[in-house]
C-alpha cells in the first residue's frame, strides 16, 4: 500500500501566538494571535490583502514565522517545509489546486507518497483507501477519473481527499467557495459539517459574509495584517462584520442611477459557437442587463464571442450598427468595447509585468504612448499609471511591482482602471467581482453604475444572483447557450432561478 506519512489522530489545539511575517516594504502579519480547536470550524475573515493566506501558510510550512511561534497541544513546532505539516497532521487546501489534471484521481492522492512495492504504485489499494474515505465524508468522487474531466467541486474533492488520505486532523481551506457554484458550496458545507463532527480541525479563510455566519462557530477578523476582534455567528451581523474588515460601514444595496435608457448599442443577433445555440439580446444606452446562469452554461463563450476571443459559427455582433463578428480582439476594443474579463489571471493582466505596463495594455502601440520611430514613451505611460492607480485606490508599494504581486481586488482595480480609462461606448464585465471582498465589490459595483449614468450599455454576466439584482435594469437568463426569460429586476429569486435551470424554455416548448 502507498504509505501514508505519520501523525496524530487528533490536534487538540493549534495555536500561533504573537506571529509577524515581513516582505519587501508590507507587514503582512502584525503580531497576529489565532488557535483552532478539535471539532471547529474557525473562519479566519479579511479584505484581500488582509494578511489571511499569509499567516496560514506559515502555518503549512510555505513561509516562517519572522517572529512569534507555532504551538500544538502546548509543544513549540517549527515547520521548514509543507512536508513537516503535513507529518504533524495540517493539511492545506490552496485557492488554485495543485493537482496533475492528466491523472486520474487515486494517482493525484498517492502523488509524492511512497509505495511499499516500488518502483510500482499499488493504486487499487489507494483507490480502495479514496473510496472508504470518501464515503465516510460524503465526498463523492470516482478514484479512476481523469482529473481534467471534473468539476471545480469535485476538484476540490480531491484536494481534501489528498489531505485527509495524508493523516490530516486540522485542514486549512483558502478561498474555498471562490469558484464554486451556490450548489457546490452547500455540499462542501455538508462535508466540513460531517469532517467537524469526526473531531477535525478546520481553518475556513473567506471574506464572504454570510458563509462565514453559516458555517463557523469561531470567527478572527484581520484588517491590513492585525487582528481587530474575534466573536462568534450568534453574537454578530453581516454588517458588524463587514465594518471590522474595512474599517467603515459598508453599503449592501447601492443606489441606481435613474437614467432614460437610449437607443441600441450592443445587438446580438443569432449568435452560434462553442455552447451558444442561437443567441439574441440588445443592450441600449444608459442600460445594464444582468445575464444570469448556472456556470457552464455558455458565460464565458458569450464574453468570448464578443471580444473576438472565440470563433462564431454564425451571427452578427453590432456595435451601434457596426458588425465586429470577424474582427480581431484589438479592433474590438479600438471601436470602444470595454472589457473585465471572468479570469483575471488569464486575460485580464500579464502578472509577471510592472502595474505601469498592465495599465497600457492594448494601447501600447498608440499615441501617446509611442512615438512615430515605435518606440515607447515610458514616461507617459507611468504617468498614467500613477493616476490611474491613484483614482482606483489600487494598493500597492509602487507602479514598478509585478501584477502578480498584487491581492485579487487590488488586480480587480486595475483592470477597471485601465478599460474605463478609454471612456468605452459599451462595458463587458464577467464575473466582475469573482473572489473580492465586500470593500472591493462595493468599489467595483459604484464603477459600473457610474458606466449607466454615463450613459453608457453595460453588458453583466454573472453567478451571483445578488450581483444581478443589484446592478441590472433587466435580467435574463441563460441556459445551454440560449436566453430562455427575461425578467424585471425585482421578480422573486425563485422565477429567475427556474429560469437558471431551463424551466421556463421546457415548459414553453410543451
Amino acid at each position: 500500500m502507498t504509505d501514508i506519512p505519520g501523525g496524530p489522530r487528533r490536534i487538540n489545539r493549534i495555536e500561533m501566538c504573537n506571529i509577524v511575517k515581513r516582505f519587501p516594504g508590507v507587514l503582512a502579519n502584525d503580531k497576529v494571535c489565532f488557535d483552532v480547536g478539535t471539532g471547529e470550524v474557525h473562519a479566519l475573515l479579511g479584505e484581500n490583502g488582509a494578511g489571511k493566506s499569509t499567516l496560514m501558510r506559515q502555518l503549512y510550512g510555505l513561509y516562517e514565522p519572522d517572529e512569534g511561534e507555532i504551538l500544538i497541544d502546548g509543544q513549540r513546532v517549527s515547520f521548514q517545509s509543507p512536508a513537516d505539516a503535513i507529518r504533524a497532521g495540517v493539511g492545506m487546501i490552496h485557492q488554485h489546486f495543485m493537482l496533475v489534471p492528466t491523472l486520474t484521481v487515486a494517482e493525484n492522492v498517492a502523488l509524492g507518497l511512497r509505495s511499499t512495492r516500488e518502483p510500482v504504485m499499488d493504486i487499487d489499494r489507494v483507490s480502495a483507501r479514496i473510496g472508504e474515505l470518501a464515503k465516510a465524508y460524503g465526498l463523492k468522487v470516482e478514484p479512476d477519473a481523469r482529473v481534467w474531466q471534473l468539476s471545480v467541486g469535485e476538484q476540490q474533492r480531491v484536494e481534501i481527499l489528498k489531505a485527509l488520505y495524508r493523516g490530516a486532523c486540522m485542514i486549512i481551506l483558502d478561498e474555498p467557495t471562490a469558484v464554486l457554484t451556490p450548489a457546490e458550496t452547500q455540499d462542501l458545507f455538508e462535508n466540513l459539517r460531517r469532517l467537524r463532527a469526526d473531531g477535525k480541525s478546520i481553518v475556513f479563510i473567506s471574506h464572504k459574509l454570510d458563509e462565514v455566519l453559516e458555517i463557523a462557530d469561531r470567527i478572527t477578523v484581520l484588517r491590513r495584517g492585525k487582528v481587530v476582534g474575534q466573536t462568534r455567528p450568534a453574537e454578530t451581523s453581516k454588517a458588524k462584520l463587514a465594518e471590522m474588515m474595512v474599517g467603515r460601514p459598508v453599503l449592501f444595496e447601492l443606489e441606481k442611477p435613474v437614467v432614460e435608457a437610449g437607443g441600441p448599442v450592443l445587438e446580438l443577433q443569432g449568435l452560434v459557437g462553442g455552447r451558444l445555440h442561437g443567441f439574441d439580446l440588445t443592450v441600449h444606452a444608459g442600460e445594464i442587463v444582468g445575464v444570469a446562469g448556472v456556470e457552464g452554461n455558455g458565460q464565458r463563450d458569450l464574453a468570448d464571442a464578443i471580444m473576438g476571443l472565440r470563433p462564431l459559427d454564425a451571427g452578427h455582433i453590432l456595435l451601434e450598427g457596426e458588425d465586429l463578428a470577424g474582427e480581431t480582439t484589438r479592433e474590438i476594443r479600438n471601436a470602444g468595447v470595454g472589457f473585465i474579463p471572468e479570469d483575471r489571471h488569464d486575460q485580464g493582466l500579464v502578472l509577471a509585468m510592472t502595474l505601469w505596463e498592465n495599465t497600457v495594455l492594448g494601447r501600447h502601440d498608440d499615441a501617446p504612448f509611442v512615438n512615430k520611430a515605435g518606440v515607447l514613451s515610458i514616461k507617459t505611460i507611468k504617468e498614467l499609471s500613477r493616476k490611474l492607480i491613484a483614482m482606483f485606490d489600487v494598493r500597492a508599494r509602487s507602479i514598478d511591482v509585478s501584477a502578480g504581486a498584487l491581492s485579487g481586488g487590488n488586480q480587480q482595480k486595475l483592470i477597471l482602471a485601465r478599460e474605463l480609462e478609454t471612456d468605452p461606448r459599451m462595458l463587458l464585465a464577467a464575473q466582475p467581482t469573482r473572489g473580492l471582498d465586500v470593500g472591493a465589490i462595493e468599489f467595483v459595483w459604484r464603477q459600473i453604475l457610474d458606466q449607466k449614468a454615463a450613459g453608457r450599455a453595460v453588458l453583466l454576466i454573472s453567478a451571483e444572483l445578488d450581483e444581478i439584482y443589484a446592478l441590472s435594469d433587466r435580467i435574463v437568463t441563460l441556459y445551454e447557450g440560449r436566453i430562455t426569460a427575461e425578467y424585471p429586476p425585482d421578480s422573486p429569486a425563485e422565477e429567475v432561478g427556474r429560469g437558471m435551470l431551463g424551466d421556463v424554455a421546457e415548459k414553453a416548448a410543451s
